[in-house]
């Protein structure tokens, strides 16, 4: 199992502090999530069914031909198998789930620095990207995955784009390209990050409709709980709540940045989370998390990635320990 954000309990474990008195900054979840109102019982009662889901889903996401996995995380591991053996290449660094699918499925898996999408997409079979990258923010402009996807498409190959983070921007999203005017064309999303419903594990596969026709036979029926698709389904169709989301989200990861800059600790951001290269980034994890905030660390070129707090007592909390460690 690889190492993921989000791992209170074993934090309070090696610290010694209570799971309840941590700070969590580690994981890029939006800290305002949608407001789901009580649950029908029936609902935990029926056996998930055609609910109307996936077209909700495709409304929001431009496009419908798509399908709804557990999280994006079920994809991410069901995709590798549908393809033949042959070469994946993906950035590095990015989500260290992919490359591992990709390894697991029996793929050769190559790595290449960000900016070099077209010489990746000129020699691989698949190439597959988060956009924005996770954790490096790194942005790729849709015109530029289009023509990436038309290369790959000329010698038979397939861009897997992960668009986990892309929910706050929406205009920058390929995903009604997916399948239609990009064939080869594969996008994921995730309700997770940006509605703040990671528990839920709700996430889109959108793509070529005989590609998602072998995925729902490879992942079975009933993939997605019945609960979640309920959540899922109100969160999507509340267009009013998610413009709401996309400005506050905008305003504090603004209010974040200005706060990292002030103690040295300028990056490259999203949304939702702050990626900041420092060669104290080990330091900076440690004294932290001895004071209950726990951050995302990367040891392969030392970086820290930020997410943003929630209310004023957690802004307040973070530049107070920012303030002694400095």
């Amino acid at each position: 199992m690889l190492e993921h954000g989000g791992r209170l309990v074993a934090a309070a474990a090696s610290y010694g502090i209570p799971v309840s008195e941590w700070l969590d900054l580690s994981t890029g979840i939006a800290p305002q999530g949608y407001p789901l109102p009580a649950m029908p019982e029936d609902v935990w009662r029926r056996l998930p069914e055609d609910d109307n889901l996936e077209a909700i889903a495709g409304a929001y996401c431009g496009n419908p031909a798509l399908l709804a996995v557990a999280g994006s995380q079920a994809a991410i591991q069901a995709l590798p198998l549908l393809f033949r053996s042959g070469r994946a290449a993906l950035p590095a660094p990015t989500y260290g789930e992919h490359p591992a699918a990709w390894e697991r499925a029996g793929h050769q898996v190559t790595r290449f620095a960000a900016d070099d999408l077209e010489t990746a997409c000129a020699a691989a079979d698949a190439v597959i990207v988060c956009n924005p990258n996770n954790p490096t923010a790194h942005r790729y402009a849709p015109a530029r995955l289009l023509d990436a996807a038309a290369t790959l498409a000329s010698r038979g190959g397939w861009l897997v784009v992960d668009e986990a983070f892309m929910d706050a921007t929406p205009e920058h999203s390929v995903a009604a390209a997916a399948g239609g005017a990009a064939p080869n064309l594969v996008v994921l999303r995730s309700l997770g990050k940006f509605f703040g419903l990671a528990g839920a594990r709700v996430g889109f596969v959108i793509g070529e409709p005989s590609l998602l026709a072998r995925l729902r036979e490879t992942l079975g029926p009933w993939a997605v709980a019945g609960p979640a698709r309920w959540a899922a389904k109100l969160a999507l169709a509340d267009s009013g709540w998610q413009a709401r989301q996309r400005q506050r989200l905008d305003q504090t990861s603004q209010w974040l940045g200005s706060m990292l800059q002030a103690h040295g600790l300028e990056g490259a951001s999203t949304a939702l989370y702050h990626y900041v290269v420092t060669q104290r980034a080990a330091d900076i994890h440690e004294a932290l998390a001895r004071r209950g905030i726990l951050l995302r660390r990367f040891d392969d070129s030392p970086a820290l990635r930020f997410g943003l707090p929630g209310d004023e007592t957690d802004w307040q909390r973070l530049a107070a320990a920012l303030k002694e460690i400095a």
